[in-house]
């Protein structure tokens, strides 16, 4: 659903339906499943518009890293970081891309955890980070984390968690 609120020149500017929802997510009061479950044209809005940087302090927090292993996974400069999370400014296109790729990836292990089974008292976004630190033989001994930066990295690292899943994992 459209809405519309007024841009920095007082016209009126169309609201996308996911900006009130990563809004909660930044607050802590939305699950990682609502990115997860964006459609592909919002995935689009969203990292056109640029992701509030804020979003990495969420990240962070939830998983419980240093912002500083956050970055090197998603191939951001520490001090561009932190001066944007600071400024309460928006991310680059790229770094938007990144960032929205890892809180989808902990929407996905959401996902899987509920389809699975019992998911009462696990924490995804917790399991993702310890998941992603880790040394893992399907990618030669690489750590997952080690290919966030990129799209086909995402990719790959998600395709893993998948396959866990299906338990084809290798």
């Amino acid at each position: 659903m459209i809405t519309s609120e007024r841009s920095r020149h007082g016209a009126a500017a169309p609201v996308a339906a996911w900006r009130p929802a990563l809004a909660r997510l930044i607050a802590g009061k939305e699950s990682y499943l609502t990115v997860y479950d964006f459609s592909r044209v919002d995935r689009i809005g969203v990292v056109k518009e640029g992701v509030p940087a804020r979003l990495l302090t969420t990240l962070a927090s939830d998983m419980h890293i240093p912002r500083e292993r956050l970055y090197a996974w998603l191939g951001l400069a520490r001090a561009t970081a932190n001066r944007k999370v600071k400024a309460d400014d928006l991310l680059s296109q790229d770094e938007s891309e990144r960032a929205l790729g890892i809180a989808r990836l902990v929407g996905q292990v959401q996902r899987v955890v509920a389809e699975s089974g019992e998911s009462k008292g696990f924490d995804a976004a917790q399991w993702t980070a310890a998941w992603l630190a880790r040394p893992n033989q399907a990618l030669g001994g690489t750590a997952p984390g080690e290919f966030m930066d990129t799209a086909d990295g995402r990719a790959l690292v998600s395709g893993l968690i998948a396959q866990m899943q299906s338990g084809a994992y290798a």
